[in-house]
């Protein structure tokens, strides 16, 4: 199925990849009461995972460029969830961004920044969201950066 959004994305060069399946006892979205909810995705880049830490071997771009790849793996839940339907995003609600990081690392927006300008970029007005971006010492399988999404939809 094609629309507005899958246009924007091709426009934007952008290629969904499958969406990633759930690594243990959860599931990788969730649809309840006009809202679409995005267990938090993990940055892969063409398949390999953005590990280490923010303020110890990643810099503010290196993180930004993960929280893309986050971004990316939200866009591809969104579309599995939707049935192929992108055009049924009503708005971006909230993104939770969580940033692995050294203790005195303090850029954490600046890196979920590279989740909130994509979905602004391909959603336009409707990608305009509210935001937490958490610095943590860990996160899974030593992903730099996991994020998180409550979407609004259309039936």
């Amino acid at each position: 199925m094609t629309g507005l959004i899958d246009a924007r994305l091709k426009e934007l060069g952008i290629t969904l990849p499958e969406p990633a399946a759930a690594v243990a006892s959860y599931k990788p979205y969730v649809i309840t009461g006009g809202l679409l909810y995005i267990s938090g995705q993990l940055p892969f880049a063409d398949g390999t995972l953005i590990t280490g830490k923010l303020g110890d071997r990643l810099d503010v771009t290196a993180g930004f460029n993960a929280a893309y790849y986050c971004g990316i793996g939200l866009i591809a839940q969104m579309k599995a969830a939707l049935d192929g339907d992108l055009d049924r995003v009503e708005k971006v609600v909230k993104l939770g961004g969580f940033v692995a990081s050294t203790a005195d690392f303090t850029d954490q927006p600046k890196v979920v920044n590279g989740t909130s300008d994509l979905m602004q970029k391909v959603f336009g007005e409707k990608g305009e969201h509210a935001r937490s971006a958490v610095g943590v010492p860990v996160l899974p399988l030593d992903a730099s950066v996991e994020v998180d999404a409550i979407i609004a939809i259309s039936a």
